[in-house]
């Protein structure tokens, strides 16, 4: 991927979400004039839970239209549900998907400067989102997840804005190839090894391959994947 282009920009309010009311940024809208990217997140969006979503490692979320028309498919009785900011994403991506970015791609984007830091790793509020009891489940099985952004350098970006790459320091670990490795093929200690060691990787996914590698079993993912209660 050599570039892409910001369909949409989207910010949220933290409101409640299903049933119980999980507080939760999840539902955003679209902005059209220029916004701030900072680099703990994008200038008016906020999170119902800070621990897990947003900061410095996950600043911007980035969903592809591709993926849309695909999700409509395998579920036509949900199908006007999926559209720009169905997965609660702050950047509506055109012309790109995980088949085609590397882990820590540099893109130049309006006035800031962004990295690819992580796919996203898909919790139970999609759950609620789209009121189906898998629905986090079956983004991490599809691989249909989206991805983060760093922002390596402040400035503002706008709808429309097209981002050009300009560093690929790790041609060898598409997206893809991440997703593979950590919800697939779940053991392969080489490739645990070569991930663990690589530069930028986030802390919290460094410890979790560390884990792996230790005690040479697969974390649980169903409190992650499976709604409370």
């Amino acid at each position: 991927m050599r570039a892409f282009r910001i369909a949409e920009l989207r910010i949220g309010k933290v409101r409640p979400l299903g049933p119980n009311a999980v507080p939760s940024g999840i539902d955003k809208v679209a902005v059209a004039g220029p916004l701030m990217a900072w680099a703990e997140g994008l200038e008016g969006d906020e999170q119902g839970d800070t621990r897990h979503h947003g900061g410095a490692d996950k600043a911007l979320h980035a969903y592809p239209v591709a993926h849309y028309s695909v999700w409509a498919n395998d579920l036509p009785e949900r199908a006007a549900q999926f559209g720009p900011g169905a997965f609660g994403e702050n950047l509506v991506i055109e012309g790109a998907t995980e088949d085609d970015s590397c882990l820590f791609d540099r893109y130049r984007l309006g006035g800031a400067i962004v990295e690819v830091s992580q796919t996203r790793q898909p919790c139970w509020r999609l759950n609620l989102r789209f009121d189906l009891c898998d629905m986090a489940a079956r983004v991490q099985q599809t691989g249909r997840t989206g991805w983060y952004f760093r922002v390596v350098s402040e400035g503002l970006i706008t709808a429309g804005d097209r981002a050009e790459l300009i560093a690929r320091p790790c041609p060898n670990w598409p997206l893809t190839c991440v997703w593979r490795l950590l919800y697939r093929d779940t053991s392969d200690h080489d490739a645990l090894t070569a991930f663990a060691a690589l530069p930028g990787l986030p802390e919290n996914w460094r410890r979790m391959v560390d884990r792996r590698l230790a005690r040479g079993t697969v974390e649980d993912w169903r409190p992650r994947l499976e709604t409370p209660g």
